[in-house]
């Protein structure tokens, strides 16, 4: 059920300085270039993140990809029912960054996150290859190969849920359609955070939101409107731009979009074409909210509300 839109005057005091912080630091050239989700400088897969002590991750490479494995340490003191839970579902993890943006702590943080809501469940980041110096399909590649992975670890499909936030999501769907071209089992979800589907830009948001979306408005549009993903591709293929494929037999889709985003129409046409094909959607919008809120975690009430939304449809699932 879609949620009711509200004007910026029915957030919190901190939700709306969240959200200014969000905007001048997106207004900033230098702190882009710095430390940006597009940051194309030092890979952060490898540095230390101090996770929960009941969490161990695991670094290894697939087909020469960095990769992190998240999963409960059974050995470690935790309540019996999250012990008895743990491992119920694996999720493959895709980070955001526009498909020209390095692995970050922050998604780490976001794996941490699936873990919890998914009451221990074992999530596997992918620090799939980006352009200008991979384009497409190099990413789609990556995410094939870490899916076989699993499998290929004695996972079974209707444990795995396929995530990711803007390109990440995406590129979730992407990895659905390449699945179902070649008949192959579907997995059990898709949990879909501001998600990236229609690289053409032909949605009516890219307009309508574009003054005042605190992420991608005014002069940050370019890696939307200019993507070195695409190549030479044609970026209507469905590998692409998820969207313009068919959804038919896809499995449960999770999908959320703040009110403020320019890629607001893509999680609208998504949802609806999905529906149509007879998938169950559940779609939220988040007023006021901005591109992938969810990152803030449990610093505003709305993102603590689309984690806890997560965990629910994990369980619904």
């Amino acid at each position: 059920m879609d949620s009711r839109s509200t004007a910026d005057g029915g957030l919190s005091r901190r939700t709306q300085i969240i959200k200014r912080i969000v905007a001048d630091f997106n207004s900033s050239e230098y702190l882009l270039e710095r430390f940006g989700p597009e940051y194309t400088g030092r890979d952060e897969m490898d540095d230390d993140f101090k996770y929960p002590p009941h969490l161990r991750a695991e670094r290894f490479e697939i087909d020469g990809i960095k990769c992190e494995l998240l999963s409960v340490d059974k050995e470690s003191e935790i309540s019996d029912s999250l012990r008895e839970s743990a491992g119920r579902w694996t999720i493959l993890h895709f980070h955001g960054g526009g498909y020209v943006g390095a692995m970050r702590r922050s998604y780490k943080n976001m794996a941490g996150l699936y873990s919890e809501v998914g009451r221990g469940a074992t999530v596997l980041t992918v620090d799939y290859r980006v352009a200008p110096e991979n384009p497409f399909p190099a990413a789609l590649d990556d995410a094939v190969a870490a899916y076989d992975w699993l499998l290929d670890s004695g996972c079974s499909p209707e444990n795995i849920v396929f995530a990711g936030d803007s390109a990440g999501g995406g590129l979730s769907m992407a990895l659905c359609h390449v699945l179902k071209s070649s008949w192959r089992e579907r997995t059990a979800g898709l949990i879909l955070m501001s998600p990236w589907a229609d690289l053409t830009a032909s949605g009516s948001s890219y307009t309508d939101n574009k003054d005042i979306d605190p992420v991608f408005g005014g002069s940050r549009a370019e890696l939307i409107y200019n993507n070195p993903y695409i190549g030479d591709a044609d970026p209507r293929d469905p590998r692409i731009s998820p969207m313009f494929g068919d959804f038919t037999g896809f499995p449960p889709m999770l999908i959320q979009v703040g009110t403020d985003e320019m890629l607001l129409s893509d999680s609208e046409a998504v949802a609806s074409k999905a529906r149509s094909a007879g998938v169950k959607v559940r779609f939220t919008k988040y007023p006021g909210m901005f591109h992938v809120f969810q990152m803030a975690g449990t610093l505003m009430d709305e993102s603590k509300s689309a984690w806890a939304e997560v965990g629910r449809f994990l369980s619904e699932i």
